[in-house]
């Protein structure tokens, strides 16, 4: 018969026989789920009970004290009373109870663990039986086969040696297939979501020995960890590695990946130390840079389709004798030409480049090392003409020029980087003569670029000297070019000194440049950067506040870390300044890059914001979080800011736009259209602000960046790491602000969107074709702009027939249907067809939402080796089933610089020639050309 109340068990609590007690409690607990709220009127007698450990049914009284708390909504002191039940609490009963107070007890625990590990000075001591619970559960899981989740426990609770516990068992009882998943699954999740950066540290270091561990070693998930690691001994080691087991053209692969994604400092010190165990000699020059700079000349060159005809447009519209747009013109064409090293514009344009005055002509000048940016072993030689020594005249071209060797040469400058050092040293001594300030404005951001993430200590000083000197043209410059030089070190004297000066000069653009420099330096420092955040905040000079936001996105690029974020949004809303509160909204979309998805329903609010600053910052983080994305969700916001009424916040809506749309078609999203038809009737509108056509001008550059055949991306596919060059670009391109030649640094965020196979033998590029799974004409150029014709621009007002009009609508009409009969024969066909088994060779799994039945086929088109492949496009891509060549990676998505075996090396076959070798052998270079003040027309 069952109990209609347990108010008979409850009195049985006040008999002395310990065993009456016990049966009380025992049947207490059978019935606590529908009794709990009388039960809890005797909750203290429970408690006492549990309290006397010489009484045997202690546990048992625990657990119903447990039970009670659990019912009342007191979850803390529940998982209290259900640690001290011991084993009468059973973790594989199956009841919401038991579910809940696991998972807070594992809560308990992981806050308990995150305390000790991240916060200084504290050491809490975790109850063994609230360890005994998160081991049990980890247990359980181990045993279900829940491999993943108990490892993604055992990290947020910070047990390592859990994690290496199932690692080492899964790799000895499992395949290795399945084993690389969960040793790559790991180094996923603690890239993307682990926040201490020591912690991380020794999960990385753990993985790599595990990896280097394996029968089978899969060298490019070791390769992964030594980019995050970004440490010289582990790069040794891999490479020490693949020397001993004869594994040359893998090691040629990793080198490629480690130059598009490991620091400047990284690759040098790794040169060095190979160089000094006689390493295969093409494997330093893979690490050099040279190799890599060279294929993407030679791909940028040879597939440019620059859009010539909307760049002429564009120059006609905007009046060169301003000095903003003569500005905003030549840094599109920089972008619009960067790395294809044509620079036939400007040669054909020199009077227009003539109507250049002051720091126009820098800018112009330094549109050249955009344009040849990665032709390192000619770089110098094409900007000689205008370097200090040569035949140029104004300060301005020279210190152009040394501006433009540092972006021709960013991230692989250590063979320039003396040579600008030196420019330094030798005009130091005269600081103040504005001649001198221009020169060593251009140096100091040349040395920057040049030494970009090498913490060289000589660049360092040399660039400190200037500083010392407290001018403002030449100071603010090597304020940057430190922060660059000591990007993601971390140090604290350098940190320490930049701080310091930044009190001490009076100098508001030097202020700023410091400030934003110790930003670089705590670039990925995450927590260890928490303390000088909080000086840069709390600061009463608003420009140093200015840095502290910039500092917040640095320290915690991509990591969307809830802290970083709520910071920033607080700063947003209430600091007293603008310019704060403008960094503070652009510095959202650094912290979330990687969860850009979430960033438009973040911002939205900010859109709306009564401040032109704060909307102005909203265009930017939208830009910078979801480059090369064409997410709707985020162009809808863009939308209204676009038209917004203060020019500035439109000149930022269309750069945003820009960058989200770049490389994008009407077939991949539809606004991308209307979008650029708007860039060019705001540059052409009459009544359009000059800060808005700078703007428009910027975008439409930004569009057509490298021949249109570049993106914008912040993160590298092949090693899932950050793209530190891309991020520093972006950075340090917002600071056009304050300075319109830094909007050149943007060209650093290029990534050239090609397919280039090498043969492992000789590095050559053969001629070679891949299969490309999709429909045709889904992922072509888009149209090139055309002037439409017999059009005449009329100087006054006249009348015009009715007849007339009759047939110039006639006319359009007809022009329309033109137009849209040639659309319709362009789009590729939509009739579903079946899989054959060449597609699943191909890695592309057509019933997958991912891929649009719009642009899959099963049968494919050819492409050509060294041509465009889209990043949506690259899942299409693969070689030919059982062809000549096959890549010594395996992977779904072709694209980048891909190492290829050859089963037919004795066959011959024509190869591509690159820049590089077409310069040193077979012609010389072509006669220089000169930008000088006035323009010499019998030289041209």
């Amino acid at each position: 018969m069952s109990l209609t109340s347990a108010a008979p068990l409850l009195v049985l609590l006040n008999e002395k026989d310990d065993n009456i007690k016990s049966y009380a409690l025992q049947s207490i607990n059978e019935v606590i789920d529908a009794e709990w709220s009388e039960v809890s009127n005797y909750i203290s007698n429970i408690e006492a009970l549990s309290d006397e450990t010489t009484f045997e049914g202690h546990k048992m009284a625990a657990l119903v004290a447990s039970k009670v708390y659990y019912n009342l909504g007191e979850y803390n002191l529940a998982v209290r009373f259900a640690l001290a039940a011991e084993d009468c609490f059973d973790i594989n009963e199956k009841s919401q109870y038991v579910e809940t107070i696991v998972s807070k007890s594992i809560e308990m625990y992981i806050h308990q663990q995150t305390r000790n590990n991240v916060e200084e000075d504290t050491h809490i001591q975790i109850e063994p039986k609230l360890t005994s619970i998160f081991e049990r559960m980890l247990e359980k899981c181990v045993n279900a086969s829940e491999f993943k989740l108990a490892l993604g426990i055992a990290l947020e609770g910070y047990r390592l040696d859990i994690v290496e516990r199932i690692l080492e068992s899964r790799i000895a009882e499992d395949t290795e297939s399945n084993s690389l998943k969960l040793l790559n699954y790991v180094l996923t999740t603690t890239s993307a979501t682990i926040s201490n950066s020591n912690f991380r540290t020794k999960i990385l270091k753990s993985l790599f020995k595990l990896i280097l561990s394996m029968k089978n070693i899969d060298y490019f998930t070791a390769s992964k960890v030594v980019v995050n690691l970004n440490e010289l001994e582990y790069a040794v080691e891999l490479f020490d590695t693949l020397k001993a087991n004869n594994c040359k053209s893998i090691s040629y692969q990793i080198a490629f990946d480690l130059v598009s994604s490991g620091s400047q400092g990284l690759l040098t010190s790794l040169i060095k130390d190979l160089n000094g165990k006689c390493f295969d000699p093409v494997l330093l020059n893979i690490l050099s840079g040279l190799t890599t700079c060279d294929y993407y000349n030679t791909f940028l060159h040879q597939n440019k389709n620059t859009d010539i005809g909307l760049l002429n447009k564009t120059k006609s519209s905007l009046d060169g004798k301003f000095s903003l747009f003569h500005t905003g013109v030549s840094v599109a064409n920089g972008f619009m030409h960067a790395g294809t090293t044509d620079n036939s514009f400007i040669k054909a344009n020199l009077p227009w480049l003539g109507k250049a005055q002051n720091w126009a002509k820098f800018t112009a000048t330094a549109s050249l090392g955009v344009i040849h940016k990665g032709n390192l072993t000619e770089g110098q030689k094409v900007m000689s003409p205008y370097l200090p020594g040569s035949r140029a005249s104004s300060r301005y071209i020279k210190g152009g020029s040394l501006y433009g060797l540092g972006l021709l040469n960013a991230g692989f400058g250590i063979n320039v980087l003396s040579y600008l050092l030196n420019i330094i040293e030798e005009n130091s001594g005269t600081v103040g003569d504005e001649d001198v300030d221009v020169l060593l404005h251009g140096a100091s951001l040349g040395a920057g670029l040049a030494a970009m993430g090498s913490h060289d200590n000589y660049a360092y000083e040399t660039l400190r000297e200037v500083i010392f000197h407290d001018t403002a043209t030449s100071g603010d410059a090597a304020a940057l070019g430190i922060g660059l030089t000591m990007l993601g070190s971390g140090d604290q004297d350098c940190t320490e000194n930049m701080s310091a000066f930044a009190h001490e000069t009076n100098h508001g653009n030097i202020k700023r440049s410091l400030a934003l420099s110790v930003a670089l330096i705590n670039y990925g420092c995450q927590e260890k950067a928490d303390v000088w955040i909080e000086k840069l905040l709390d600061d009463e000079d608003s420009t140093i506040r200015y840095g502290g936001a910039f500092t917040i996105a640095l320290a915690y690029v991509g990591t969307s870390n809830n802290g970083a974020v709520k910071k920033l949004l607080h700063v947003a809303v209430s600091d007293s300044d603008d310019d704060v509160r403008r960094a503070a909204v652009i510095s959202l979309g650094f912290v979330l890059c990687r969860d850009y998805a979430t960033v438009p329903r973040i911002v939205e609010l900010l859109s709306k914001s009564h401040n032109a600053h704060v909307r102005c910052g909203t265009a930017l983080a939208l830009g910078i979080a979801c480059a090369g994305r064409a997410l709707d969700e985020a162009l809808d916001v863009l939308e209204p800011l676009a038209k917004d009424p203060v020019d500035y916040v439109r000149q930022a809506a269309l750069i945003a736009q820009a960058m989200i749309t770049i490389q994008q078609t009407d077939k991949s999203n539809q606004r991308v259209t209307e979008i650029n038809k708007n860039f060019l009737s705001v540059v052409t509108g009459k009544h359009q602000e000059a800060l808005a056509k700078f703007g428009a001008c910027i975008a439409q550059g930004i569009s057509n960046a490298g021949g249109r055949n570049v993106t914008i991306q912040l993160e590298n596919n092949e090693t899932g790491t950050l793209d530190t060059k891309s991020i520093v670009g972006l950075v340090m391109f917002t600071q056009f602000w304050y300075w319109y030649p830094l909007a050149h640094f943007l060209s650093l965020s290029f990534t050239p969107t090609a397919v280039i196979a090498v043969r492992e033998t000789d590095l050559a590029i053969p001629k070679v074709e891949l299969n490309c799974f999709a429909k045709e004409g889904v992922f072509d150029y888009p149209k090139m702009y055309e002037e439409e014709a017999n059009k005449e621009v009329e100087k006054v007002a006249t009348a015009v027939l009715s007849t007339t009009a009759r047939a110039k609508a006639r006319a359009k009409k007809t022009k329309k249907d033109k137009d849209e009969k040639e659309d319709k024969e362009e789009k590729p066909a939509t009739n579903e067809e079946e899989t054959t088994d060449e597609t699943k060779a191909s890695n592309v799994d057509a019933s997958s939402d991912e891929y649009s039945k719009t642009k899959y086929s099963s049968k494919p088109y050819k492409i050509q080796n060294l041509t465009r492949v889209l990043p949506q496009q690259s899942r299409y891509v693969s070689f030919v089933k059982n062809g000549r060549f096959a890549p010594v990676r395996k992977l779904k998505n072709t694209a980048g610089i891909i190492v290829v075996s050859d089963s037919k090396p004795n066959e011959p076959i024509e190869l591509i020639e690159t820049i590089r070798e077409r310069n040193d052998i077979n012609a010389p270079m072509p006669p220089p050309f000169y930008v000088s003040d006035e323009i010499d027309f019998d030289n041209l």
